[in-house]
């Protein structure tokens, strides 16, 4: 007679499978330097008053402090990069979602900042974002992967 445990569930390695294995390598990477990029964003929130000058850029978005427009702008988009990132890193089933608007919403900034800041701001130059290509492969990647993460 066979005896099953209560923790047979556990012991069975083979039928466990982590949504973290469904991201590439390069997917990987770049949710630890967004994690990281978060964290310090938030900070440089909390110590902006006390800092002189703080340089952050993000899409063709460069600001020198964090409690300007363009600063609290690259500051929330970091900030919610972060947050992606943790739900991605740590299996959130609201990640892949969250990682699809992200990709959206880096996509629309750099149109933008490629196609309509420079001709309505006269000391911004036209300039190539070169960050459209891997945000094209992400949201195409996140799209696919979409469906079975929220499944497992």
């Amino acid at each position: 007679m066979e005896e099953s445990s209560t923790f047979q569930e556990f012991e069975t390695k083979g039928n466990f499978t982590r949504r973290r294995n469904l991201l590439p390598l390069w997917i990987k990477i770049f949710v630890w330097l967004f994690l990281i990029g978060g964290l310090f964003a938030a900070l440089f929130l909390i110590i902006g008053p006390f800092l002189n000058k703080i340089n952050l850029s993000l899409y063709g978005i460069t600001a020198t402090h964090s409690y300007t427009l363009s600063g609290m702008i690259t500051t929330l988009l970091l900030i919610f990069k972060g947050i992606v990132a943790y739900g991605l890193w740590f299996e959130q089933k609201w990640a892949p979602q969250a990682a699809i608007i992200d990709a959206i919403i880096g996509i629309a900034v750099c149109i933008i900042m490629m196609v309509v800041i420079p001709f309505t701001v006269p000391n911004i130059n036209f300039t190539i974002r070169l960050e459209l290509i891997p945000l094209y492969f992400y949201l195409v990647k996140m799209q696919k992967i979409k469906s079975t993460w929220e499944h497992l």
